[in-house]
């Protein structure tokens, strides 16, 4: 099957996901605990498999899910090196949001279902419709 992906339509998605995650710290305390602690993480690597399809909008539904959960994942292992000049990076907005802070086994589990919400999405509902 050709993969061609409507790049404004993902950049749509994209940024609903940015809204949502967003939305999530801010209203914090009206979700419950579990939410708190994954959705940002399982909403990041989902805008991560979103964006790699806006790059790469030729490419399989599987061969983004292995570029994104490899991002994710490298992402996450990169948190175990710890020197001052990337902590002092960490600090910033974007840096804590693109580097993150400390490793947890459990981000990875929220990164695989955040990745694989995104292949449930194109598969099933993005790449249904030849027009998106």
């Amino acid at each position: 099957m050709e993969v061609k992906r409507n790049r404004f339509i993902y950049s749509i998605f994209v940024l609903a996901v940015i809204l949502l995650g967003l939305g999530s710290r801010m209203n914090a305390f009206f979700l419950p605990r579990w939410v708190n602690l994954y959705a940002g993480d399982v909403l990041w690597a989902l805008m991560i498999f979103l964006i790699t399809g806006v790059l790469f909008n030729k490419k399989s539904t599987y061969e983004i899910a292995g570029i994104a959960i490899s991002y994710a994942y490298l992402t996450e292992i990169s948190q175990l090196y710890q020197a001052p000049w990337i902590n002092t990076l960490r600090k910033t907005v974007i840096g804590g949001l693109v580097l993150g802070f400390g490793f947890l086994w459990s981000d990875l589990l929220a990164y695989t279902i955040g990745v694989a919400i995104g292949v449930l999405l194109e598969k099933f509902i993005l790449l249904k419709y030849k027009k998106l």
